[in-house]
């Protein structure tokens, strides 16, 4: 408690003692811990927003594997602006163990399409090549007027600075002459400097083209040829195999087809129609492979009977020079 005095009197009477009680106020705590809490409610629903506003969006998720599906995949594998959205889907599929003996055939056909898309992105890059190679002509040229418009105005402020021009001016006028030829001139320069390099190596990519000995460029072209030949035989006989496969797979198809109960005839048409138009595409490939392969064969006899008359003027010359 407290001691109290009255005035400033010591008397007994004008003395005290004074008891305050602290006694708790369980309504306005428990009022005030439901403040809190809602303010930590509300703090961890803002931070949570703040959050799922900065996270990426999740992807789509995979659709399960069937006959259906399978056809529209193989149809956008086709297609360049669907072809990462079916890739992702296949590898999923895959990595889910769809792959099994009956969707083995389907499987092998989108890989297949995925492997064609290879040739489709070498064309791109060809052609990102090309514009690309444009544009650095394109900027040579522009360049090269650049410079001669330096040229121009270099000239101009040389002729300026001659005694019959130059007396006229002030000598104000004279020193920003100066200094405005002085920059140009260094302009000028960077400009050329860079233009030179262009061209230097231009000639050094030309040069190391000339350079090469035509007998290794022959060697070089005659076994590019020899494993394209034989990667084509591979492929060949690959493909011979995949078609005995299917053709397997379309007889075994006929017969099942006859005993299937009447819930499996729509899956089995189904399956009959998408191994018959593998197949069909199969065969269309192969003969596109084996007139490839004919054609590789053509160049590669060519290619030796240009090597072996090179071989004969090289003897030729050699005792020639040995003669002399």
């Amino acid at each position: 408690g407290y001691r109290i005095r009255l005035g400033s009197s010591t008397d007994k009477k004008d003395t005290g003692r004074l008891h305050v009680d602290f006694a708790q106020a369980r309504d306005d705590l428990y009022e005030w811990e439901c403040k809190q809490r809602m303010l930590a409610r509300e703090e961890r629903h803002r931070r949570r927003l703040a959050e799922e506003r900065f996270r990426p969006p999740s992807p789509p998720p995979v659709v399960h594997y069937s006959d259906h599906e399978c056809s529209l995949v193989a149809e956008k594998l086709k297609d360049d602006t669907k072809f990462s959205e079916a890739i992702q889907t296949l590898l999923t599929w895959i990595e889910r163990g769809e792959v099994n003996r009956r969707t083995a055939n389907n499987f092998y056909s989108m890989i297949q399409s995925a492997n064609s898309h290879i040739r489709r992105l070498v064309n791109e890059k060809a052609a990102h090549e090309k514009e690309m190679e444009e544009a650095k002509e394109k900027f040579k040229l522009a360049l090269s007027g650049i410079l001669v418009q330096f040229e121009q105005i270099v000239a101009v402020y040389h002729s300026a600075s001659k005694q019959k021009a130059w007396d006229h001016f002030t000598k104000a006028q004279r020193k920003n002459i100066s200094v405005w030829c002085k920059q140009a001139e260094e302009i000028r320069n960077i400009h050329n400097d860079e233009l030179m390099g262009i061209r230097r190596e231009e000639e050094m990519e030309m040069s190391d083209e000339e350079i090469e000995d035509p007998s290794e460029m022959k060697e070089t072209e005659e076994s590019a040829l020899v494993s394209q030949v034989e990667a084509l035989k591979e492929e060949n006989d690959s493909l011979r195999w995949q078609l005995d496969a299917y053709r397997n797979e379309v007889e075994l198809l006929k017969q099942e087809q006859g005993k299937a109960s009447r819930d499996e005839d729509t899956t089995k048409e189904q399956q009959m129609k998408l191994l018959q138009q593998a197949l069909q595409g199969m065969q269309k490939h192969l003969l596109k492979v084996q007139e490839e392969y004919k054609k590789r064969e053509a160049e590669l006899e060519k290619v030796k009977e240009d090597k072996l008359k090179i071989e004969t003027l090289l003897e030729n010359l050699k005792e020639q020079v040995c003669a002399m």
